[in-house]
């Protein structure tokens, strides 16, 4: 019913910038929160970042100061921009939206995921 594509990943030197984009299609008819979560090897997902409708924010403490999400409402779609990127940064990034369905039903929907490798 609802599709997310992430694009963006990628191989990065530490200190370096990464821009992930995230686009929801399919039966939407109205998007709440939308958000970036990270899971590293071995460790469980975390909550990178969310933004909703209105545009309030909510970030990890680990990313605040260097990472920004914002939305573009108009093309669904969610934006990751990552500055100062540290090795620790490195995970498989995934793209989440909490969305109402033209059919009024509302539930969640993550992306496959993309990769973000930081090296030292």
């Amino acid at each position: 019913q609802v599709q997310l594509v992430e694009s963006g990943g990628g191989l990065v030197q530490a200190g370096g910038p990464l821009r992930l984009s995230c686009a929801a299609s399919g039966s939407i008819f109205s998007i709440n929160t939308m958000g970036w979560y990270r899971q590293a090897p071995g460790k469980q997902r975390d909550l990178v970042a969310t933004i909703t409708s209105g545009g309030s924010t909510n970030y990890a403490d680990s990313v605040k100061g260097r990472f920004t999400i914002s939305r573009d409402n108009a093309k669904n779609t969610v934006y990751l921009q990552m500055n100062s990127l540290k090795p620790e940064d490195t995970a498989v990034y995934y793209c989440y939206t909490n969305v109402r369905t033209k059919s009024f039903v509302r539930g969640d929907y993550w992306g496959l995921g993309t990769q973000v490798t930081v090296s030292s």
